[in-house]
């Protein structure tokens, strides 16, 4: 297993947790060309992705917008959305006023139109939220039939690796501490086993056509030699692609 190379010790403060209007510069600044998301995450979810020429993308939960950027570069119709509007400003910075990007909550109606996108994706976001039933409705309703939901989470066995005394096979509220470019911040999870996983999106009308472990990207040996040392790939996140019904 690795951890990101700026994660520090457990939280012992939760008042801030997730508020990335707060740390949320400190976090783009960070995570832009850092070995977990610039080396593991989003090129994981742009090879499940594949090709995405003329696709109509929701990037839920889009932060700073560098998953976007990559799926317009590569020709697809991107629109996204974030809860935090620190992180929407940044987007549209990097995106450009034009960008079709709006401040909105997952756990709350979204403000598009029924089956409006061919592809969702949401990488490391519903790893905050305890309900997923009401998020992944929400989501089905706007992607069209035979459309894709890729996902990327916690890796459920993370929470037992890091917490032993935790009940794996229970919903369970954990958090941690981080540096973010010398910035604290607290983010908060909740672990849930890979069966209970697998049961919501079967419920939410999802079919699942992919659960991958990916390696890290061409080039993170090169780059990352300290944390790549000994290592062919590691446990991180969980991928999902799902097909809605």
């Amino acid at each position: 297993m690795t951890r990101p190379d700026f994660m520090t010790a457990n939280a012992s403060d939760e008042s801030l947790a997730n508020d990335y209007d707060t740390f949320g510069e400190a976090y783009a600044i960070e995570t832009e060309h850092s070995l977990i998301n610039a080396y593991y995450t989003r090129p994981a979810i742009l090879d499940l992705a594949g090709d995405v020429t003329g696709r109509k993308i929701l990037d839920a939960g889009c932060g700073a917008g560098p998953l976007f950027a990559s799926l317009r570069d590569r020709g697809a119709h991107v629109s996204g959305f974030d809860f935090s509007a620190t992180m929407v400003r940044l987007a549209r910075q990097r995106l450009g006023e034009d960008a079709d990007l709006r401040v909105a909550d997952i756990s709350q109606p979204l403000p598009y139109a029924d089956q409006q996108f061919d592809d969702v994706i949401a990488a490391l976001v519903l790893h905050y939220l305890e309900d997923w039933t009401a998020p992944l409705a929400e989501l089905r309703r706007i992607i069209r039939p035979g459309g894709r939901l890729i996902l990327a989470v916690n890796h459920p066995v993370i929470y037992k690796i890091i917490h032993p005394e935790g009940n794996y096979f229970a919903t369970e509220r954990w958090s941690e501490e981080y540096t973010f470019n010398g910035q604290k911040g607290v983010l908060e999870y909740w672990h849930r086993p890979l069966h209970a996983m697998t049961d919501e999106f079967t419920k939410a009308g999802f079919r699942t056509s992919v659960v991958s472990e990916p390696y890290p990207a061409e080039g993170a040996r090169e780059k990352f030699p300290d944390e790549m040392q000994g290592k062919e790939a590691f446990l991180c996140f969980l991928f999902f692609v799902l097909e809605a019904a």
